[in-house]
């Protein structure tokens, strides 16, 4: 006993070691695509200086990190395994009557462990510093007409505003936001209407708004210009490419809520009458990634440590190359189609690790009693 656990934490150091350095260099990927691309759409933003763009770029690491763990644990794992298995290393360790579930038992508990690290501790962090940089992004780099924020059932919204002057901007704040019937209205609604400078040109007070196609509609709405008082309340439009659609889209991205936080923020969607598929689907797909990320590790051993001597190795390496980036990609597939409502979120977040899992455990059972 004390030999078997002596071997498999050795083989658990080895995997860890081969999992950080691919977790890393995955993720170093990532973010010089994503700075490469952060300067491409900052060209013609003379504000997004370089170091905007670096900050947004390093406030998306966490993000992207959690993003390709899954798939760090099997590239880590079949390295792992693959050089344990070239060194005959394996060899030794099955020879000594130590089965394949006994060694593997700590790296797979280690990977877990990775997963549910990651969404406990980990998600909370890459939501605060996601929802930064997005603000970042929507304030110097995208060209939309702004961005969208939904915090306590109430709304801020950016948008352009060509009613006063050409290149006006206007800033709304709704409270009391809600979801009636397809129509989103708001208790009351403040306007801040500016010109190309920034500079306050007039300022509309409503007790209600309502989004309507093309215009937000004001009832009992008071214009205060500078220097004048209050104009009596009355009936106004306000031109918008605001929708609900894009509102429940754009608003309070899923990235931005860690595990923690989204229970309580899904609440207050039923409450306020906005669907909560999205963020239910990513809740759920936080919880199976403790899931995901040990089913990766068994795919990894299951591909990778065949004995050199029975030849077939690099079919088998590419095969489970193959075999667990397809089921990184059915992940995210049926995210999206969960997304859309066509599946349950229960079977949408879990069944791909669960699937995964399965192959595996057949691959190492074949590999053990085969």
């Amino acid at each position: 006993m004390k030999l078997a656990t002596i071997l498999a934490v050795y083989v658990t150091r080895v995997f860890l070691a081969a999992v950080a350095s691919m977790l890393a260099g995955l993720t170093a990927i990532l973010v010089l695509f994503d700075f490469v691309e952060l300067l491409r759409r900052s060209e013609t933003k003379p504000a997004a200086t370089l170091g905007i763009v670096g900050e947004i770029a390093f406030l998306r690491v966490p993000w992207m990190t959690m993003e390709v763990l899954p798939f760090a644990v099997l590239l880590g794992g079949i390295v792992a395994f693959w050089r344990l298995a070239r060194s005959h290393e394996l060899v030794v360790v099955r020879s000594a009557g130590v089965s394949v579930w006994q060694f593997l038992a700590g790296p797979v508990l280690s990977a877990i462990l990775l997963g549910a690290v990651a969404t406990a501790v980990m998600s909370p962090v890459s939501a605060a510093m996601r929802a930064r940089a997005d603000a970042l992004d929507a304030a110097y780099l995208r060209t939309d007409g702004g961005g969208l924020a939904l915090a306590g059932q109430q709304l801020w919204v950016r948008q352009a505003d060509r009613g006063l002057v050409a290149d006006g901007v206007a800033i709304l704040h709704a409270s009391g936001v809600a979801l009636v019937h397809g129509t989103l209205t708001a208790a009351h609604m403040t306007v801040f209407r500016l010109d190309a400078r920034n500079a306050l040109i007039e300022r509309i007070e409503s007790g209600h708004a309502e989004l309507a196609s093309g215009t937000w509609r004001l009832s009992a709405a008071r214009v205060l210009t500078p220097g004048n008082p209050p104009t009596p309340p009355a009936n106004l439009t306000l031109a918008t490419d605001m929708t609900v659609r894009r509102v429940q889209e754009s608003v309070a991205s899923p990235d931005t809520f860690g595990v923690w936080a989204l229970p309580g923020f899904i609440r207050l969607l039923k409450r306020s009458g906005f669907s909560t598929v999205r963020h239910r689907l990513h809740f759920q797909s936080l919880l199976a990634l403790p899931l995901l990320a040990g089913t990766m590790a068994l795919l990894a051993a299951g591909f990778s440590m065949r004995p050199q001597r029975r030849g077939g190795v690099g079919r088998m390496l590419g095969s489970g190359v193959v075999a667990g980036f397809a089921l990184f990609m059915l992940a995210k597939f049926a995210e999206q189609i969960g997304d859309a409502g066509t599946l349950p979120v229960l079977l949408a977040a879990w069944a791909p690790a669960a699937s995964g899992l399965l192959l595996a455990t057949a691959l190492l059972l074949h590999l053990e009693d085969g």
